[in-house]
């Protein structure tokens, strides 16, 4: 079983409809019920600010801030964490647009946010997620990018070095005679980078097939088969060095046509996720709405069991509204996964009446308008 890492205290100030807020909790998973528009996803949109990142709405830091507020935001925690108990400090100055957030750790100002991959990891299902298999390849790339972000810290520093390289080429080669050498420059930093970005995603596809096909049928949710099209599909047997060379022929002989097109047509961001359901052997986007939703609710818990297994240490997890769509056994089934996961869960609802399964295993929280009570 892995070990147990929770929020025993979340205070937040000035963060979207909270003024002001001081929460004193403990090992149990946290249910937060209330109207909607209360701020029960405020509250866990706080906790997201945890892990690296923009938190799990993506949203611009002077959104984040309470409307109204003179001097930005703030998150603080007290965790007991990866490394023992850590006090988080984050936040943002001032309202500026294109501010960054600080990160504190027990006092002390850190020199990035990766740090926070140290102490706890983070991982979220929500509502915007249901259109995933459905919906554009980017959010599938960026879904898949958030797993592999759990277990390598590294990877988003990558996938942003690759993106500003490929701007930088998608500008050059939209001058009138581009500088040769300096295209090969940057192309040679894009091939670094999008094979390396390329089998960081290969590998995470690997060990969640691996942990799905050992724990086959020990769920009531369906399981995925996972695969990456679009760029060096099934090549991760290759040395990295003879991938590297590839790519690296393959930007050069594309300029001309890059040029013409305005962007650059092959890499590492033009991968799509492929997602099927496994016991019926049927592609994710042509399942019914509640067959996706209970395969990304597997996909979700598979993920977070590998986190636990990988790191020694069980993940946070922020379940946005997950028993809404459930019927009573399948609810119940959750709670039980969820809690056998060994973490702390913060999961939301409009109705209380739906986590009765969960028992004393939680801590049941009254969302209003900006306060919590309970």
């Amino acid at each position: 079983m892995p070990q147990k890492v929770f929020l025993n205290r979340l205070k937040l100030s000035e963060f979207r409809n909270y003024a002001a807020l001081s929460l004193s909790l403990d090992q149990r998973h946290i249910v937060l019920t209330g109207e909607n528009g209360a701020g029960k996803t405020n509250l866990m949109e706080a906790v997201s600010f945890l892990s690296p990142g923009r938190g799990l709405r993506r949203a611009a830091y002077a959104d984040v801030a309470r409307v109204g507020a003179s001097d930005g935001f703030s998150v603080f925690a007290e965790v007991v964490g990866m490394e023992g108990p850590v006090e988080i400090g984050t936040g943002t100055a001032g309202t500026n647009e294109g501010q960054s957030r600080r990160l504190r750790l027990n006092g002390t100002a850190a020199s990035t946010v990766d740090e926070l991959t140290d102490h706890l990891r983070v991982l979220w299902l929500t509502p915007a997620m249901d259109g995933l298999f459905t919906g554009p390849s980017a959010d599938r790339r960026r879904f898949l990018d958030r797993l592999v972000l759990s277990l390598d810290p590294e990877h988003g520093r990558r996938a942003s070095e690759f993106d500003r390289a490929m701007r930088s080429r998608n500008r050059l080669l939209s001058e009138f005679r581009p500088d040769p050498a300096w295209l090969t420059a940057i192309e040679k930093e894009m091939a670094g980078l999008g094979v390396s970005m390329a089998l960081a995603r290969q590998e995470m596809l690997g060990l969640l097939t691996a942990l799905v096909e050992r724990n086959t049928g020990d769920s009531v949710f369906p399981s995925a088969r996972l695969a990456l099209s679009g760029f060096f599909d099934n090549e991760s047997h290759r040395p990295a060095f003879d991938l590297e060379e590839q790519y690296l022929t393959m930007l050069r002989e594309g300029r001309p046509r890059d040029a013409a097109a305005g962007r650059t047509l092959d890499g590492p961001h033009r991968s799509d996720l492929l997602i099927r359901h496994r016991e019926k052997d049927m592609e994710a986007e042509r399942c019914s709405t509640g067959e996706q939703k209970a395969l990304l609710v597997g996909l979700v818990l598979a993920h977070a069991r590998l986190v636990g297994d990988m790191t020694g240490h069980a993940p946070i997890l922020l379940l946005d509204e997950i028993a809404a769509h459930l019927d009573m056994g399948r609810r119940a089934a959750l709670f039980d996964l969820v809690d056998g996961l060994g973490g702390q869960a913060f999961m939301t609802g409009t109705d209380r009446a739906m986590f009765d399964a969960l028992g004393e295993r939680g801590r049941f929280l009254t969302v209003e308008h900006g306060s919590v009570s309970g």
